[in-house]
């Protein structure tokens, strides 16, 4: 069972970590930390499927969901992702209704949509051992569309509105850009816009999502209502980390970032 998918329909809040590494052993040390989900990144960190399929594998044992984000929402690659037991998918730049429909339709086995069925020789169904896998496997898929321009903005409504889709998840870094605020996400006139999203996707029955690494809106989202919530990436961490250690060992140290910078 998709605890983080029965999660979200309760209103249960989610708390996640961005992995942007792109490695097993890193994934798997997330994995053990304590959160409820753990996206792995493949539209901004170098990750292929069977780079993908390895931090599957190495936090399989943890409980935490893993949720798999393609570069883009191309038909084959969910088939792969799915079909290697990705089962949790977050797909980025979707801009109208047709498009989120043609989303669901991926994650389904005909007759309710287009996924190619090689569930023998898929990890998702342990190789044809999971009874009746094919007919159940679309309860267990939780698919999550993210809305990031102008036009998403625009078809919101539509989008949230499409049946099959489980949540709707604002990617704030790049709705900045849209707006005309490019690296500045805490901006007034972009919080005003992610808020009146928030409140019209809740409206519309589906769960809110978003990342956002400063601690203070981050909660912020929790409070109006956003229900899983990544709050910081490993890649930020590490860099974050690393240059305050060596900042505390020699003069002239890398000045700390600042907060905008790390909004993502």
């Amino acid at each position: 069972m998709n605890v983080f998918k029965q999660a979200l329909a309760d209103g249960q809040p989610q708390i996640g970590l961005w992995q942007a590494l792109a490695n097993p052993y890193t994934a798997e040390i997330c994995a053990g930390a304590g959160f409820d989900w753990l996206l792995l990144d493949a539209e901004h960190a170098p990750n292929d499927v069977p780079r993908i399929l390895s931090q599957l594998q190495a936090i399989a044992n943890y409980p935490v969901e893993p949720v798999v984000r393609p570069p883009v929402g191309d038909t084959t690659l969910i088939k792969q992702y799915l079909d290697i037991g990705a089962r949790s998918l977050l797909i980025p730049m979707v801009e109208d209704g047709e498009q989120a429909e043609a989303l669901v339709r991926a994650t389904r086995y005909p007759p309710d949509g287009i996924r190619g069925v090689g569930s023998a020789i898929g990890r998702a169904s342990r190789w044809n051992r999971t009874p009746r896998y094919l007919h159940e496997a679309a309860d267990d898929i939780c698919l999550l569309l993210q809305i990031e321009t102008r036009a998403g903005l625009g078809a919101l409504d539509s989008i949230a509105a499409t049946a099959g889709v489980d949540g709707i998840f604002i990617g704030p870094s790049d709705l900045a850009a849209a707006l005309g605020h490019l690296g500045n996400p805490g901006h007034p006139d972009v919080q005003a816009v992610i808020e009146d999203a928030i409140a019209r996707i809740r409206a519309a029955g589906r769960a809110v999502g978003i990342l956002m690494a400063d601690q203070t809106l981050a909660r912020h989202y929790l409070d109006l209502g956003v229900t899983f919530v990544a709050v910081g990436t490993d890649v930020t961490i590490l860099a974050r980390g690393a240059e305050a250690l060596a900042a505390a060992f020699r003069t002239g140290a890398i000045a700390t970032a600042s907060k905008a910078a790390d909004s993502y």
